[in-house]
């Protein structure tokens, strides 16, 4: 591989969505994306309640669609998916992406709803790690996603079991099927070789990642969000990954993910070869974040990691795997939610600027799309 490109922002929520425009100009959207194909815009619900971190941020999503517009990218659509603890209407309703996609007409797609795709078997032609032995040789994708571009929409933050989720994390819900959970104990690979999937049926892949609001400790739900006020975006999706731990205070290549997909020549995963525009001293920063521990993080090490992960086909591969639903919502929507992570919300919501501009989207629906809104930019 040779040097990559990541482009790395200050902003602020009074230029937010110019600085989007900006940082993805910066780091290659146009050559990274197939002109004459039409482009699936990826955002990330890791959590349906409107946790600050934890999910695409409405900004995030209004600026890149904004961007892609103004690059001359019309036929654009949101993909979602859902997952064992999320709600994929819930999420979309509660982070602010129905009004802004209306107001850009890029329709809401499902990718687990038979009438917006059809889940179909892919061989893939580079080498896979573990998927194709997790799947048994039957790995299967939505048909949607072929021919596409793809703009993944990640937030700066840790991960029980990837320490940091980015860009290479963000394939996971929309191109695995819901029984993904399979991929676990297996999940730095899984990741690789979604990568070499997305190469393959993606004529174009770009990555604008949020850090205005970024996710310290256990990650991806259970965090405290801190505020910095960075955005960054490249068309190498193991670069962009490597940047935002290096600057979460992670060693990029101790990552098993991004050491691997580097190792592969999927990207380049090594800081000293990457080439920073922008604010080129911003990527300096080191925030010093850890993964912290939960006691769901516990129950997951024991599942994924532990001595009875020798158990994941008595559990998982059975009608035993419904039990474990309800146990993460109770977990994370009635524990959680209701007794620390709503409050929290709230007090940002109140006393943050971002948050303060979160509940102006709440309110309005977009900062940008409609002429009445023009002068808040």
């Amino acid at each position: 591989m040779g040097q990559a490109t990541v482009a790395v922002l200050k902003t602020r929520p009074e230029t937010v969505i110019a600085d989007y425009s900006r940082l993805c100009e910066l780091g290659g959207l146009r050559g990274a994306l197939d002109a004459s194909a039409e482009t699936i815009v990826k955002d990330n619900i890791s959590w349906h309640f409107p946790f600050p971190a934890a999910n695409t941020t409405p900004w995030q999503l209004e600026g890149s669609i904004a961007a892609l517009r103004q690059a001359g990218f019309a036929k654009l659509s949101c993909v979602q998916n859902r997952t064992v603890v999320t709600n994929a209407f819930k999420g979309t309703d509660l982070n602010g992406y129905w009004p802004i996609c209306r107001a850009y007409d890029v329709p809401v797609l499902f990718n687990f709803e038979p009438k917006d795709m059809r889940w179909v078997e892919y061989k893939p032609k580079g080498k896979m790690l573990v998927l194709d032995r997790i799947f048994e040789g039957h790995i299967r994708v939505p048909d949607f996603f072929f021919g596409r571009n793809v703009v993944h929409l990640p937030t700066m933050k840790c991960h029980i079991y990837t320490t940091t989720t980015g860009a290479m994390k963000n394939a996971f819900g929309g191109l695995l099927y819901e029984k993904r959970y399979n991929t676990h104990s297996w999940i730095h690979e899984t990741l690789v070789d979604l990568l070499t999937i997305q190469k393959e049926i993606h004529p174009g892949v770009f990555a604008a990642m949020d850090g205005t609001m970024a996710g310290n400790g256990a990650g991806p739900r259970v965090m405290k969000p801190q505020t910095k006020n960075v955005i960054l975006a490249s068309a190498d999706q193991v670069a962009i990954d490597a940047v935002a731990a290096r600057m979460m205070g992670f060693d990029p290549l101790s990552i098993k993910y991004i050491r691997l997909a580097h190792e592969a020549g999927l990207g380049v995963g090594d800081p000293r070869e990457i080439e920073i525009v922008g604010d080129a001293s911003v990527a300096e920063e080191r925030w010093g974040f850890k993964v912290g521990r939960t006691f769901h993080s516990f129950l997951g090490w024991l599942a994924w990691y532990g001595p009875t992960r020798r158990l994941q086909r008595l559990i998982f591969h059975s009608p035993l795997a419904r039990l474990t639903y309800p146990f993460s919502e109770i977990y994370h929507d009635y524990y959680r939610w209701p007794l620390f992570d709503r409050r929290a919300y709230e007090t940002w919501r109140r006393q943050n600027p971002w948050g303060q501009l979160f509940a102006f989207y709440q309110q309005r629906g977009t900062l940008a799309a409609t002429s009445n809104l023009a002068g808040v930019r």
